[in-house]
């Protein structure tokens, strides 16, 4: 019971896992972290539901932008 049920784990990240890969970083970063807290959570199972949501979710977007206010109080970025 225990080997189809990695088995099982295995085939699903595969299938999941090229679709996401491409996709944006988003996408890759929100499965990784679903799947992680998954596998804390539930289990095998778990990290192959929150893969799934978080996936579809997305993960944290890291932008480096600068931005201020003007003395008219507009705010640009850049």
């Amino acid at each position: 019971m225990r080997r189809l049920v990695v088995a099982s784990t295995l085939f699903a990240s595969i299938v999941f896992a090229a679709p996401v890969q491409a996709q944006s970083n988003s996408t890759l970063s929100g499965a990784a972290i679903g799947a992680g807290t998954g596998a804390l959570v539930a289990g095998p199972i778990g990290a192959v539901a929150g893969g799934v949501v978080g996936a579809v979710v997305g993960g944290p977007t890291f932008h480096r932008r600068s931005c201020w206010r003007d003395r008219r109080g507009y705010r640009h970025c850049r």
